[in-house]
């Protein structure tokens, strides 16, 4: 499995967690739902800003994003 697709299935995983949809994590995230779709599904390539925005807003590190489970 690629780094893209676990960080996907790392960032749905800890959105779900919070109880939060898409369209309301985008919204903390400042990012567009259907670009956070696109991370979790593994299509996208986020950019380390990206990362660390995606992070803050889960209440994370940025290096909890990449670890394999």
């Amino acid at each position: 499995m690629d780094l893209r697709h676990i960080v996907g299935q790392n960032v749905k995983r800890l959105r779900e967690a919070k109880g939060l949809s898409q369209e309301d994590f985008s919204f903390e995230a400042k990012l567009h739902r259907t670009y956070i779709s696109g991370v979790e599904r593994g299509v996208r390539n986020p950019t380390v800003e990206v990362l660390e925005r995606i992070a803050k807003a889960l209440g994370v590190s940025p290096s909890a994003l990449l670890e394999r489970e």
